[in-house]
C-alpha cells in the first residue's frame, strides 16, 4: 500500500503552506548515530519489513537503518508496484556504497496488491513499518502482532470506532507478548517540546485552565483521474481527501495538535466534544468528501475546556501554534519556529528551553530499537489510541454537528471500511451534512 504524499519520496510528510509548512527530509544523511553504533557488530541482525512503501514508508525504512547498524531492509510491500522500485531507489540512492549490505529485499521479497501486507509478515521480518493510509492501519496493526512482530505505524492508528477497538485488543497483545509498539505521534520525541509540556505539567504555569491548539494550513495535493484507474485506484491515489481512508484531515493531519492539547493537559479524558466544520472551498471528485474546517470545543469533567482548530484552505494565513494558559502563566509552543515560551502572568520568562533538538523522526526509531536491544520494549498503545478517539469524536461531532462523548465514539458502530477491498468500482462517499448525518 502506497502512501501517495505530494512531497519527494524521502519526506517525511505533506508539504504544507505557509508558516509550520517545514517539511524534513528523512534521510538528509546516514551516518549512524551514538545509538545505532551501540548495537555492537555481534548483536542479531534485525530483518525490517515495509508495509506501505511511498514517501513516509521510504523515510521511516531510512530512519530504521540509520537507528541500528545491524538491520537490513528484508521485504516491502505496497498497493502499487512502481511505489516498491520508487521506494528501494531511493533508500539505495540514500545508502550509496552501503546499499548491497543493507537492502535484501529481491524481486521475491516485493508483493503488491491488497493482500501484500501478509506477504510480508510471512517473509521472515522482526520489525514492521506501517505507513499505508490510516483506513487500512488496524487490520495491519493486528495482523503484525498476530504474526508476533516489533512494530512502527504511523498515527493516526484509525479512522473509525471499530477500527480504534481492533488496535485496542492488538496494543494489548503486543504488550503481553513484550512485543515494540511505537507510533509516529513525533513530537513525543521532540527534545524541546518533551521539556517544554515537563515545565507545563509540573505546574510551572500553574494550573491549566485552557489550551488551545492550531493546525491551519493550505490544500493538499490533489490527483485528476486517470483514463487506467478504476474508482479504488482513483480513490487511494487521493487517499487524504477520502474520509474511510484517513480520517478526514482533522484525523490524520491535525491529529499531532489534538495530541499535544491532550499532552498539556496530563492526558486527561474529555467527556464529550462539539464541533464546528465543513466545506467552503473545497469542490470536485478529487477532494472525495472530506471537510475543510473544523473548530472543536472539549469538555472535562472538572469544567476546563480545551479548543482545538483546523483547517485546509488555501489564501488564508496559516498557524501550527499550540496556547497554553494556565493560573500562574502561559506557554506559546510552536516546534516549526522553534518557540518554548513559558511566562508568568506578566509575560515575564519563567523558563528557557536551551539544548540541542535531534531529528524527532530519527529520535523515534532510535528509541525504538534501543528498547529491542535492552529487552524492554518501548510501547506506545495507550498514546496512540487516546490521541487518536480524541481527534475522531472531534470529526464525528461536526459531521453530526451533535455533541459526542469520549466512550460514545470509542464505542461507535460506524464502520468506513468498504465491504470489498479490491480494484474496481467503488460510489464514491457522500459530504457529512451536519444536523442530518446520524450518528452510528
Amino acid at each position: 500500500m502506497s502512501n501517495p504524499s505530494s512531497e519527494s519520496q524521502l519526506s517525511r510528510r505533506h508539504v504544507m503552506q505557509g508558516a509550520g509548512a517545514l517539511g524534513l527530509a528523512a534521510a538528509a544523511s546516514l551516518s549512524l548515530p551514538r545509538s545505532a553504533r551501540a548495537a555492537g557488530a555481534n548483536a542479531p541482525e534485525l530483518k525490517i519489513g515495509v508495509i506501505g512503501s511511498g514517501g513516509r514508508g521510504t523515510g521511516a525504512v531510512l530512519q530504521a537503518l540509520r537507528a541500528d547498524a545491524n538491520t537490513v531492509l528484508w521485504a516491502v510491500g505496497d498497493m502499487f508496484p512502481e511505489r516498491i522500485q520508487s521506494c528501494l531507489e531511493g533508500v539505495a540512492g540514500e545508502l550509496g556504497d552501503e546499499a548491497t549490505k543493507r537492502i535484501q529485499a529481491p524481486a521475491a521479497r516485493q508483493f503488491s496488491g491488497f493482500e501484500a501486507y501478509k506477504k510480508v509478515l510471512e517473509s521472515g521480518v522482526d520489525l514492521v513499518i506501517l505507513t499505508t493510509p490510516p483506513g487500512f492501519r488496524p487490520m495491519h496493526f493486528k495482523a503484525a502482532v498476530d504474526a508476533k512482530k516489533h512494530v512502527f505505524l504511523e498515527k493516526p492508528v484509525a479512522v473509525d470506532g471499530p477500527g480504534l477497538r481492533m488496535v485496542v485488543e492488538a496494543a494489548a497483545a503486543a504488550k503481553a507478548q513484550k512485543l515494540a509498539v511505537v507510533c509516529g505521534f513525533c513530537w513525543r520525541y521532540n527534545a524541546g517540546m518533551r521539556a517544554t509540556f515537563a515545565q507545563v505539567n509540573s505546574g510551572a504555569i500553574g494550573e491549566i485552565v485552557s489550551v488551545h491548539t492550531t493546525y491551519h494550513t493550505g490544500t493538499l495535493q490533489k490527483r485528476p483521474r486517470q483514463a487506467d484507474w478504476t474508482d479504488m485506484d482513483f480513490q487511494v491515489r487521493n487517499w487524504w481527501h477520502f474520509t474511510w481512508l484517513s480520517g478526514d484531515h482533522i484525523v490524520e493531519q491535525a491529529v499531532h495538535s489534538i495530541d499535544r492539547m491532550s499532552w498539556a493537559t496530563g492526558d486527561k479524558k474529555p467527556v464529550r466534544a462539539t464541533c464546528l466544520g465543513g466545506r467552503a472551498a473545497r469542490s470536485g471528485p478529487e477532494h472525495g468528501n472530506a471537510f475543510d474546517h473544523f473548530a472543536v470545543v472539549y469538555e472535562y469533567e472538572d469544567g476546563m475546556r480545551a479548543f482545538h482548530t483546523c483547517r485546509q484552505i488555501d489564501g488564508c494565513p496559516s498557524d501550527n501554534t499550540d496556547y497554553i494558559y494556565g493560573t500562574k502563566g502561559s506557554c506559546t509552543v510552536n516546534g516549526w519556529v522553534p518557540q518554548y515560551d513559558v511566562v508568568d502572568r506578566a509575560k515575564k520568562p519563567l523558563w528557557k528551553f536551551e539544548g540541542e533538538v535531534p531529528d524527532m523522526y530519527q529520535v523515534e526509531h532510535d528509541e525504538l530499537f534501543a528498547s529491542i536491544r535492552k529487552g524492554e520494549p518501548k510501547w506506545d498503545g495507550d498514546l496512540m489510541v487516546h490521541s487518536t478517539l480524541l481527534a475522531i469524536m472531534g470529526r464525528m461531532a461536526a459531521y453530526t454537528g451533535q455533541t459526542i462523548g469520549y466512550q460514545q465514539a470509542l464505542e461507535s458502530k460506524e464502520n468506513l471500511l468498504p465491504a470489498r477491498l479490491e480494484f474496481g468500482e467503488l460510489a464514491m462517499p457522500p459530504v457529512a451534512i451536519p444536523g442530518q448525518t446520524k450518528f452510528a
